[in-house]
């Protein structure tokens, strides 16, 4: 074992884009070099603290923790410049727990306070917070060395004695390095001199950027990343050598072989630092409790008083309840359940709409204390999903608010236990497959055209990799090794996969603590400056924090508009949780496809399977929304079909039956394979959990083990060892990917309030989707569409009628309707909005252009505000002729500042008049201009409004984009990777991109009436293509989908191979009527029972057409054709597209099929 030298000054991957040492790969390294300790010590973060304390102690190595921190010479609070962002080096470690805690507290304020380019600290940081640190010179970028590197050596001796004195003299050393430098070798005797003169000892020490001495490289291309420069750019910023790896202690000896004094103070400083965090647990935070009575005292009082208030048949839930409150006493839990009750409290207090999520909903605590809203028991939930007795952690109940007011729910939290006890969490985003092969790819000069080749290659499904893809992808395999230069990136992108790029701030974790967060864990400045753990939600819950989910589901924001608008509507107030299950109306609108809009189904594969399936309540349909899964969709015809009686279920064992009689005999939840587990082989519940997780993370050992007792338990039950085994094969692919059935019924019930309130109140719940969603363009374009089919009108913003958001108010025909809000409309200010508002409530309506804009003047109304609002239509009341408007608008606007000038002059008009007289102003007759075209009107409205609003462009050719378009943009979100598609619509925007190599590419979108489709044209086909792409064309596009993940989302763009107008379809395709040709039906999907259902649907249609089947993607066989003969009709066309979706049913001249573009 070496113990002359250990490694004090190592980045990892949380030195993000810079260190390039996976922790993992760090402390391995570490262990191969018989090293006793490590240190980490990442710039300016303590990120990867605690994962390299866990790591090291796990391998037997002593975890050295420390940060390499920024120093700022004039002080933290100086932010001049870029003289300021200019700041220093030095590495400390932790000797102690308060040394620990120290660094925590320096590492915090230097991201809350002192951040400025970089987390920043100072000397009198550094003097407050010194006790258990040992600090060291560092690099060349320390304060000792710049000053030594401008030769002045006495200013260099005093920073260092500065520091020798906050920390102590057996606390500090100089720090001495050598990659090959020449810079250290000129300062390495001026060390050593200041050493001796201020009395301190020295160490040498390796800046380890990357683990060995062939990973340069890949550290090269991860700091390219970072900078965003290429490779091959040589006046960038690199490293200069390969020498900042981690290298054994023979080679740290080669180096110094004067100095064994500092390569074995490197050992001593090791000794020295002895850090326990496995005894340092965060307490929890108490609760609220009466005096006189402990946590589970009044847990049990709150939860027997709730049984009775909120339960049906209370008494036969008494014995659950005993047994649920038990658990909870157990387990030590009773603070937890009374702290989320406060949170549940509060929330209704402020009449928020809120929910829980997930196997919470299991237990009947919860629901009787007020925390879920779902009687467990009425719903046969299973209590030890949630809590299980044989497997104690921290129980976790993950809420749902409004989107729009969770904040005021995080800022009450806050303020209930403290500004410094209460934090969000840090999320870091890494390096996928894909993003692997693009990142890399650009800064090694690899066009997008041959990056794209690679990444479609690559599955888009969670977990992949490009190992995996390598080992299960045989074109992907063949392309790597097929070709050098594309194995060279390939191999690049692998050294970076899955290092951390970037942090941010989970979108739903906060952290509560009963002492101040920085004793037990660092904090980071988020996005927007507030308080994150610098820790991820894994590493905290180790700790013992009190972690909560606060998730904002913008679902519930819009069932909160909608309850307003119905109050406002109708008088009534209405609570959905009271919505009836046995509503005709709501279960007939599902089972008709009408989904847009309710939470959960939309979407056409969900819709078309919901046609089929005709649920009747929440069971049926919390089943389908488990089902709609990768993994268990190839259930969902067995589960139709048995429903209606065309197919028996199977059972291995009649033990079975009343388990999965509720399901139609389909394992659809884990609850399910608990019980399954329980019945048939004598499992406790809580052992079954255990087995449940054992096969969701295929943990073999733990299968194997469990299956013996399984077998075993399964023989005293008097099952045959071949039913066993035959059982325990159903079991395994369920248990990893069946539901949580508790989550099913969560979303159902909420999906079913969707849905009673849009069968119910139509036009409220519509205009409170609307408002919710109004910044997502392609989500109000689906849902100005659904309003047209509902026949709700949509009505343009009016500055006589609108409020700032959308509006229900009655038509010219006294039908309810939605009005846009003049909040909707871009370049109109908030303060115009309530200005409009306010002075038409005082003085009256807006009666012409220039008494308009004389009146809103004052407040600020300026020629942008006043373009958009005419562009937008909200001028209409006052002209209709828009052109006449935008004529005029100049001199409306001169005119009314010249009457604002007046006024403060005192005059009273501008024909004078003294003060006890009002002479009327009389404003100029407009001539009316040219109207504008239809499509320049609609243009208009989507410039300022991001949508169109009066109409559509696409208006009348909806038969023309069903023929010509495989899939409607609305599709896109539920495709997988290389995915042929054919889209029609109208271009909504184009932005044109200038590539490295000088060419020009296309990102641009495509509308139709479904929603919005991003696309990508590169160089080659946007040259051939480029007169044709152009804003508001209308045409036709080829392509194939790309799917990728940005900021944790799925963004599925189509990459266009081919494009043409949709004017020259309309042309080719005007020489036939519509009815003559063939049918063609275009299928994705299809199991055997939708194919019968075909058959049932043409048949009951005769005609003279020809029917044919086409498969997609597969579009290079023909169409099939069926031994059939239908008519063409809209009712035939309308019950195909829902059978297999919108565009499913085409008819095509005999002389084309929809396999040709």
């Amino acid at each position: 074992m070496s113990k002359n030298f250990v490694h004090l000054h190592n980045h990892t991957e949380y030195s993000l884009l810079d260190g390039a040492n996976r922790i993992s790969d760090m402390v391995k390294r570490a262990k191969e070099l018989e090293m006793p300790a490590m240190a980490i010590s990442d710039h300016g973060v303590m990120f990867g603290v605690m994962e390299f304390y866990m790591e090291a102690k796990k391998a037997g190595i002593k975890p050295v923790l420390g940060i390499e921190a920024y120093v700022a010479p004039r002080g933290i609070d100086k932010r001049d410049g870029r003289s300021d962002r200019e700041n220093f080096h030095l590495l400390l470690l932790a000797k102690d727990l308060e040394g620990y805690r120290n660094l925590c507290k320096l590492s915090s304020v230097a991201a809350l306070k002192g951040f400025y380019g970089k987390p920043r600290v100072d000397h009198e940081l550094l003097r407050k917070y010194s006790k258990g640190i040992i600090g060291t010179s560092a690099c060349l970028g320390s304060e000792v060395c710049q000053e030594l590197m401008k030769g002045n050596y006495d200013q260099a001796q005093y920073i260092a004695g500065m520091y020798a004195e906050i920390f102590g003299k057996e606390n500090y050393f100089i720090e001495l390095q050598d990659h090959g430098l020449q810079e250290q070798r000129a300062i390495y005797e001026p060390l050593l001199k200041i050493a001796k003169d201020i009395g301190v000892d020295t160490i040498v020490t390796n800046d380890a950027h990357y683990l060995c001495k062939g990973d340069s490289r890949p550290h090269d291309v991860l700091l390219c990343i970072q900078t965003g420069e290429m490779v091959a750019n040589t006046k960038r910023m690199k490293f200069e050598t390969e020498e900042f790896y981690v290298k054994s202690a023979e080679e740290m000896a080669a180096l110094f072989p004067d100095n064994t004094d500092a390569l074995e103070n490197t050992f001593k400083i090791a000794e020295m630092c002895n850090v326990e965090l496995d005894k340092s647990r965060a307490p929890m935070p108490k609760p609220d409790v009466p005096d006189g009575k402990t946590s589970y005292e009044y847990l049990r009082e709150l939860a027997f008083a709730g049984l009775q208030d909120r339960s049906k048949h209370a008494e036969e839930k008494i014995e659950r309840l005993e047994y649920e409150l038990g658990v909870i006493q157990q387990t030590g839990f009773s603070d937890y359940f009374l702290l989320v009750r406060e949170f549940a409290a509060e929330t209704r207090n402020r009449n928020i709409f809120f929910g829980v999520r997930g196997s919470a909903a299991g237990s009947l605590v919860s629901y009787t204390v007020g925390i879920t809203d779902v009687d467990p028991v009425d719903y046969d939930l299973t209590f030890e999903r949630f809590l299980n007795p044989e497997r104690i952690s921290m129980p976790d109940i993950d809420m749902d608010f409004e989107d729009a007011r969770r904040d005021e729910i995080i800022q009450w939290v806050t303020e209930r236990f403290g500004q410094d006890h209460v934090a969000q969490i840090v999320t870091f985003g890494t390096l996928g497959a894909k993003a692997a092969i693009k990142d890399c790819g650009r800064v090694l000069g690899y066009t997008p055209q041959e990056t794209d080749k690679i990444t479609k290659l690559i599955p888009g499904v969670p977990g992949m990799t490009l190992d995996k893809a390598y080992s299960e992808v045989t074109e992907f395999r063949q392309l790597i090794e097929g070709d050098a230069r594309i194995k060279d990136l390939f191999d690049n992108a692998k050294s970076v996969e899955g290092m951390s790029r970037n942090c941010g701030v989970h979108a739903a974790g906060i952290v509560i603590s009963k002492d101040p967060l920085v004793d037990y864990v660092p904090l980071y400045r988020g996005n927007d400056g507030q308080a994150v753990t610098a820790y991820e939600m894994g590493i905290l819950e180790k700790i013992g924090l009190l972690k909560m989910d606060f998730l904002g589901l913008s679902n519930l924001t819009v069932l909160a508009k909608a309850v307003e608008h119905i109050k406002r509507t109708t008088g009534k107030t209405i609570e959905p949780r009271d919505a009836p299950e046995d509503d005709q109306k709501t279960w007939d609108m599902l089972a008709r496809g009408e989904t847009t809009g309710v939470f959960q189904v939309e979407g056409g594969g969900m819709t078309r399977w919901l046609v089929q399936l005709k649920p009747q309540n929440v069971r049926e349909l919390a089943a389908m929304i488990a089902l709609y899964r990768p993994g268990p969709m190839g259930e969902i015809p067995g589960f139709i079909d048995t429903k209606f009686g065309k197919k028996q279920p199977s059972y291995l064992d009649d033990r079975m039956i009343p388990i999965l009689q509720e399901t139609y005999g389909v394992i659809v939840y884990q609850d399910q394979v608990l019980k399954l587990v329980q019945a048939l082989a004598g499992f406790t519940l809580g052992k079954a959990d255990i087995l449940r997780r054992a096969m969701g993370k295929k943990d073999a050992k733990a299968m194997a083990d469990m299956k013996v007792e399984f077998i075993a338990g399964t023989n005293a039950n008097s099952i045959p060892e071949s039913s066993a085994e035959k059982i325990w094969e159903l079991l395994l692919p369920f248990a990893g990917y069946a539901f949580n059935k508790a989550h099913a019924i969560c979303y159902a019930i909420l999906s079913h309030q969707t849905a009673w309130l849009k069968a119910n109140y139509p036009v409220e719940y519509m205009a409170a989707l609307l408002a919710v969603y109004r910044t997502k363009e392609d989500r109000v374009t689906a849902f100005i569409e659904e309003c047209r089919r509902m026949k709700i009108p949509v009505l343009p913003p009016d500055v006589n009628k609108s409020e700032a958001d959308f509006s229900i108010e009655k038509n010219a025909k006294g039908d309810m309707a939605i009005r846009f809000g003049l909040g909707a409309i871009k370049g109109v200010g908030d303060g115009i909005v309530q200005a409009i508002m306010t002075e038409r409530a005082e003085n009256g309506p807006f009666i012409h252009l220039y008494e308009f804009c004389e009146r809103i003047r004052p407040s600020g109304l300026n020629k942008t505000a006043t373009e958009a609002l005419i562009k937008s239509g909200a001028l209409d009341s006052i002209d209709d002729n828009r052109a006449t408007s935008l004529e005029f608008m100049e001199a409306a606007l001169m005119f009314a500042s010249d009457m604002t000038r007046d006024k403060a002059m005192g005059q009273d008009s501008l024909f004078g008049g003294d003060d006890d007289s009002s002479v009327a102003v009389s404003y100029p007759s407009l001539p009316a201009a040219t109207p504008l075209e239809r499509s320049d009107k609609l243009a208009m409205e989507r410039e300022v409004m991001g949508i169109y609003v009066s109409d559509h462009p696409l208006r009348g050719l909806e038969r023309v984009l069903a023929k010509q378009a495989s899939h409607q943009c609305g599709d896109l979100a539920e495709m997988d990777e290389a995915q042929s598609v054919k889209l029609a619509g109208v271009i909504a925007s184009t932005r044109s991109i200038l590539t490295k190599s000088g060419n020009r590419m296309l990102s641009m979108t495509l509308e139709d009436f479904t929603g919005i489709a991003p696309c990508i044209v590169f160089a080659s086909s946007y040259e051939k293509y480029r007169d044709i792409l152009v804003k508001d064309k209308l045409v036709v596009i080829k392509g194939e989908t790309m799917v990728n993940e940005r900021r944790g989302e799925k963004l599925t763009e189509i990459r266009v191979f081919e494009a043409k107008e949709l004017d020259g379809v309309l042309d080719m395709s005007s020489d036939e009527s519509p009815q003559s040709g063939s049918i063609i039906v275009r299928i994705l999907k299809a199991t055997q029972t939708e194919l019968n259902r075909l058959m049932l649907l043409l048949r009951d249609h005769p005609g003279d057409h020809e029917v044919f089947i086409q498969i997609e993607p597969k579009t290079e066989y023909p169409p099939m054709p069926l031994q059939i003969m239908s008519k063409a009709g809209e009712i035939l066309e309308r019950e195909v597209n829902r059978l297999f979706g919108p565009g499913s049913f085409q008819i095509m001249p005999h002389k084309e099929f929809p396999n040709t573009f």
